[in-house]
């Protein structure tokens, strides 16, 4: 790589992720990546960063941590709809004004929630999606809250319905959800652009959306890397005067990061490795009576106790 080239680095983290896209002096995206961060942020950009310099080298780039950059969509865009692991926005785009939706407090028809509905059917997020593909039937799934989720689709797999219908379903429930929880009735017409992880990664959950909307091929955007937007736009909005070498911004990965300023934060439940050992001991000190049902006799008392994903029960003398 030219040394002398100016680069931009645009960096997204999200609510489950971090990504990356590092764009030349040209706009042309030279390398981008993409991963969980598990709530380890720093240690996930570090790695992603690494990965950039075993590409490219030692280069100067331009870095800026943001997601509004990625409001830059294609001029012919009247609606965005984006979701990401807990979070999930419409944003209009009318006569040059920006109105943006934001579900702000629960994670509900996002891709977290996907997640824990993948768990119940004991697969993954692309497991959904390839089980989607052959559904026959939709089924009403609530998608605001995962318990209540759970609560419908149990009921469901007890009764032995297809797993391709049960995918489906939980893709329509997101679908739902998004459109009832954040366009709250105002229409999504004309060119609409689907961007965000899940909906780069499970075209099925993309295609339910187009169902619903009834876009066709013509007023459907979906960006190559619709996952990578907020970090693309974010680097197009790079300073080109406060440059600094790849490999310097990892090293400082490496290190503790110290903020500027601080927060209100809680005391930590244990000071210390001894506190919580005393914590383990004590409430292990504590047990229910147990017999030996083999050589019991006499009456007893069966208590069910039959939640929305697990059955459990108890009996006692």
């Amino acid at each position: 790589m030219n040394q002398l080239r100016t680069y931009r680095l645009g960096i997204d983290i999200g609510s489950t992720t971090v990504k990356i896209a590092i764009l030349d002096d040209t706009d042309e995206l030279v390398f981008d990546d993409y991963v969980r961060h598990r709530a380890n942020i720093q240690e996930a950009l570090s790695d992603l960063i690494g990965r950039a310099v075993h590409k490219l080298g030692q280069i100067q780039v331009a870095p800026v941590i943001t997601g509004s950059g990625g409001l830059a969509l294609e001029p012919a865009t009247d609606v965005a709809i984006e979701l990401g692991g807990e979070d999930a926005k419409i944003i209009y785009f009318e006569n040059g004004n920006v109105e943006q939706r934001m579900n702000g407090i629960c994670a509900g028809g996002t891709g977290s929630f996907i997640d824990q509905m993948a768990s119940l059917l004991k697969t993954d997020a692309d497991g959904i999606d390839e089980y989607a593909r052959d559904y026959n039937a939709i089924y009403d799934i609530a998608a605001r809250c995962g318990v209540f989720a759970k609560t419908d689709i149990q009921p469901l797999i007890n009764e032995g319905a297809a797993k391709s219908d049960l995918a489906a379903s939980i893709f329509q429930a997101v679908v739902n959800q998004t459109i009832s929880g954040l366009a709250c009735g105002k229409p999504i017409r004309g060119h609409v652009a689907f961007l965000g992880g899940p909906l780069h990664f499970m075209p099925e959950l993309r295609k339910a959306f187009i169902r619903t909307l009834k876009l066709d091929d013509a007023h459907t955007i979906v960006p190559s890397h619709s996952h990578l937007f907020a970090a693309i736009g974010s680097a197009k909005e790079a300073n080109l005067t406060e440059t600094k070498a790849l490999e310097e911004i990892r090293e400082q990965l490496k290190k503790e990061v110290k903020l500027d300023f601080e927060v209100a934060r809680l005391d930590p439940l244990f000071a210390n490795d001894e506190e919580y050992t005393a914590f383990k001991e004590r409430h292990a000190s504590h047990h229910v009576t147990t017999g030996d049902l083999a050589t019991y006799c006499g009456g007893a008392y069966l208590g069910i106790d039959a939640g929305s994903t697990t059955t459990k029960a108890a009996l006692i003398s």
